[in-house]
């Protein structure tokens, strides 16, 4: 399984290797035995932008910027929080996950917030917010159907390296202890793993039989030591392998603006669907058409919109959601602006999205 940066072929302006090109053939093989090309958009909804670890090499939140930046306070409001599940509901997104960095806020606050973005997606929904206890687990299960753990690398010595106050053991212990929730870890590509050390991630999927794995290429955030991200190369064949060795795992494939032209090889790399392009930010521009294009090229249903905004009456749409008065005022007053941002796209060649 190893890495060969040197022998490369050209395919549509991506640069992969010979080897690479053979991993996608059976990798879109294998997808297209084992699923029937349903694929979607999964929208990670955060919470907060505060980590109380915060230490972690790859991630914005350990730069001295952020800290001064978004201290402990720095969460967004219920309102803007509850659109996104609206969104997600009305434009097809799966919600991917609610997440947040540790130590954000009281659990009964937490609570809440799980329980309003369920209601307003109209499902049970994935959470993505470190190792919960027992007692907590038994509290969100009304709302919650999947328990999704940041990994970022399984490799020991390098994950005690790139997150040295966030041990894999008491994931380990808590997906070991899990019972009737669905069970899902994410990863980034380009922390330092080679091919080889795969086989942690391997021995950690079947070990926990997990349904599903979402995988990231890392994107470099100023004032860390990471300054550059995987090749397209390098990062489709994590996911080809991915696919070749566990072909009924649901595979989300991370993206964002700089490497969207990549979307069509995540899915011939066999990817279910794709995460992480800033999509209420870009919605209806010319990049979200470019992924929705390539997506489609690969003979992809693609479930989802990223362009086409639905005539709808938005404030009866909200008055309509199963969720007390005070939530859907906050949803409201955070209404307009994102409106606004969809019926006027502005294309832009920068992402400054850190999350």
């Amino acid at each position: 399984m190893s890495y060969n940066p040197n022998k490369f072929i050209h395919v549509n302006d991506i640069t992969i290797q010979e080897e690479t090109k053979e991993l996608l053939t059976q990798a879109e093989s294998i997808y297209w035995q084992n699923f029937n090309g349903k694929t979607w958009y999964g929208r990670c909804i955060f919470i907060s932008w505060y980590c109380s670890v915060g230490d972690c090499k790859f991630c914005f939140r350990s730069t001295q910027k952020h800290k001064i930046q978004h201290p402990e306070h720095s969460k967004r409001s219920i309102g803007s929080i509850l659109l996104e599940a609206l969104f997600c509901k009305v434009f097809n997104w799966r919600i991917e996950f609610l997440t947040g960095g540790y130590g954000i806020m009281p659990f009964p606050q937490l609570f809440e917030i799980i329980k309003n973005v369920s209601l307003v997606y109209g499902e049970k929904i994935w959470l993505n917010l470190g190792v919960i206890s027992n007692d907590h687990v038994e509290e969100i299960r009304p709302y919650v159907k999947g328990i999704c753990s940041s990994m970022e690398t399984l490799t020991p010595e390098l994950h005690k390296y790139v997150c040295p106050n966030k041990p894999i053991e008491p994931y380990d212990t808590m997906f070991s202890h899990l019972e009737g929730f669905q069970k899902s870890i994410a990863i980034i590509v380009g922390l330092g793993d080679t091919v080889e050390d795969m086989k942690y991630l391997f021995d950690f999927i079947t070990k926990h039989n997990l349904d599903r794995i979402t995988v990231y290429a890392l994107k470099p955030v100023l004032g860390t030591e990471y300054t550059e991200g995987p090749s397209p190369d390098e990062f489709v064949q994590w996911l080809a392998r991915l696919r070749i060795q566990f072909p009924k795992l649901e595979i989300i494939a991370g993206t964002n603006l700089r490497r969207s032209e990549e979307c069509g090889y995540l899915m011939k790399a066999g990817a279910n669907a794709m995460t992480k392009f800033p999509a209420t930010k870009q919605f209806a521009t010319k990049k979200a058409k470019l992924v929705e294009k390539l997506i489609q090229k690969e003979k992809r249903d693609f479930i989802s919109t990223l362009s086409v905004l639905p005539e709808i009456d938005w404030n009866n749409k909200i008055d309509e959601l199963p969720i007390e008065q005070q939530y859907k005022d906050a949803m409201k007053d955070k209404l307009a602006p994102y409106l606004e941002k969809f019926q006027n796209p502005v294309d832009i060649d920068t992402d400054t999205t850190v999350f």
